[in-house]
Order: C-alpha cells, then sequence, then structure tokens
C-alpha cells in the first residue's frame, strides 16, 4: 500500500519479531502491536476495518480474494515443472511441503496444486509442534474451531510466521478433502535446516521458511508418511517422485539477526533429521 501512495496499518501479535517491526516502520507503515496473539490480532483489524469504510482490510484469515491469489503460485509452479521436463501424473507423483500458519497461503497453494494437477499431487501442511493449529483441528473432526490451547499447547515458536493459535474456518472447510497430511517439526529442527540450505544450498531462510525441509523425511522414514505411500498405492512409483519444498521467508533478515540464526543452527546441525539419498549433507 505504502509502494502506491495509500496509508498503510499493519496489526501485528505479540509474537512478531521486532527485526519486522522495525522494517515495517522505516517504510513508513503504522504498526499496531497487540499484547494478544495472532488471532485476536486480526480479529482487532478487522474490526477496525469494518467501522471504518474507507479502509480496505486484507483479510488473512477468510478473504477468499487472497486465498485464490495464492493458488495462482501452482500455475507458475506447472509451468517451472514443465520448462525443466519434469512430469507430474499418476506415475510421477507430487509431493508439496508448506509451511502453514493460519492456512491462506498454504492452502491456496495446495487448493491451486489440486487444481493443476489432480490427484497426482499430494500436499502436507508443516507446523511447529507448539503451533499446531490446523492439525489440532483437523484431527478432532469438529465444526467449531479447535484452539492449540485446547489441546495444552503453548503456541510458543521461534517460527513467528506460524505462531497461530486458531487456524482459519474457512481453510479448513477447503482444504479437509483435499490434503494429504499435517505434520509437526521442533524449533530446533527449524534452526538446523535453515543452517543446511544457507550452507549447501546458499539459500537464505527465516526458521518459518525452513519448515518444509522435514517434508521428504517425514514421508519416505516415518510410520505414518510410510502408510500414507501404502494407502495411495504409490509404493512403486516413489523412486520418479517430486519434492517441492515450499520455502519462502528470510532474504530480508538484517545481517545480525540471521548470523543468530546459524550460529544456533550450526550448534544443533549435527543431529539434523535428513531425507534418505539425499544431496544435502551436513
Amino acid at each position: 500500500g505504502i509502494a502506491l501512495g495509500f496509508r498503510a496499518v499493519v496489526h501485528m501479535s505479540s509474537d512478531a519479531k521486532a527485526w519486522k517491526v522495525e522494517r515495517l516502520t522505516g517504510m513508513g507503515v503504522e504498526v499496531v502491536r497487540h499484547e494478544a496473539d495472532y488471532t485476536a490480532a486480526v480479529a482487532q483489524a478487522r474490526a477496525d476495518a469494518e467501522a471504518d469504510p474507507s479502509i480496505y482490510f486484507v483479510d488473512d484469515e477468510r478473504s477468499e480474494l487472497l486465498f485464490f491469489g495464492y493458488s495462482a503460485a501452482a500455475r507458475e509452479l506447472a509451468d517451472q515443472l514443465r520448462a525443466a521436463g519434469v512430469a507430474v501424473d499418476a506415475d510421477h507423483p507430487l509431493f508439496l511441503y508448506l509451511p502453514c500458519g493460519i492456512g491462506g497461503a498454504p492452502g491456496g497453494v495446495a487448493y491451486g496444486a489440486k487444481a493443476e494437477f489432480g490427484d497426482a499431487a499430494h500436499c502436507f501442511f508443516v507446523e511447529p509442534v507448539q503451533s499446531a493449529c490446523a492439525l489440532a483441528h483437523m484431527m478432532s473432526g469438529s465444526g467449531p474451531l479447535v484452539s492449540v490451547y485446547d489441546v495444552g499447547l503453548t503456541n510458543r515458536t521461534e517460527a513467528d510466521g506460524m505462531a497461530v493459535a486458531r487456524m482459519s474456518a474457512f481453510v479448513a472447510e477447503v482444504m479437509r478433502p483435499l490434503l494429504s497430511g499435517i505434520f509437526t517439526v521442533t524449533d530446533d529442527d527449524l534452526f538446523r535446516w535453515l543452517h543446511i540450505a544457507e550452507t549447501t544450498q546458499g539459500i537464505r531462510l527465516e526458521p518459518s521458511a525452513a519448515a518444509s525441509f522435514a517434508g521428504p523425511g517425514f514421508v519416505l522414514r516415518s510410520p505414518a508418511g510410510r502408510a500414507y505411500i501404502d494407502r495411495q498405492g504409490l509404493r512403486d512409483s516413489m523412486p520418479a517422485a517430486t519434492h517441492v519444498l515450499w520455502a519462502t521467508g528470510g532474504s530480508l533478515v538484517p545481517q545480525a539477526q540471521f548470523d543468530g540464526f546459524m550460529a544456533r543452527g550450526g550448534a544443533l546441525r549435527g543431529s539434523a533429521d535428513l531425507p534418505p539419498d539425499s544431496d544435502i549433507g551436513p
């Protein structure tokens, strides 16, 4: 909005990192800090917008327009895979690992992928252990949303982009018949993968973006992942599968902050859970 000449106000939860707030304010954005979590921040922003007809509210929780905007990324992915000569069909399944906060972005991408590739696309959400809002709700089978607090989780994680207590009801409804599964990662795992991504691939990520790197290991090595492969009849086609790790966010992290990420990841890296036969190694 600022780049187009509009006044921009961003509501942020208590989990938001200081460097993100500083970057926004440095650009001229008004930042409203909330003592409560992400869900409460969105609710307050929505209420403010509803009280003022001159405000256009980008609703990360309920906006269908935003959701379908995210889904357009799947068409770009299809073009990229085609250009690289990568087939996606029943004999060449596609696995997508999508970091999940409130669910809008990963839900949109998954929706688009199912539209593009049909049953050949297998979409998994990845969440921090203590902020597994999609897992808590989807496993419950409940109509009303289930919060992580309802199941004894703390919603505390270094992955501030995924520190969400309750997922989007809209996304939950759309995703229930489409989503292949959900798994969790610890904060330590996020820092291990962040370190591996930078030192072996030159990819600079923040903790939230590194969540997807645990995906191939989960599918190929965990009992739940192997059971999914068997249920879907994919065992014979797995050698020809393509795994896409959705990793967005990190290029704008200040150097001092990133150095801290790397130091923590380097200290933890020895026990990283790498996918078998991966060319990304310690």
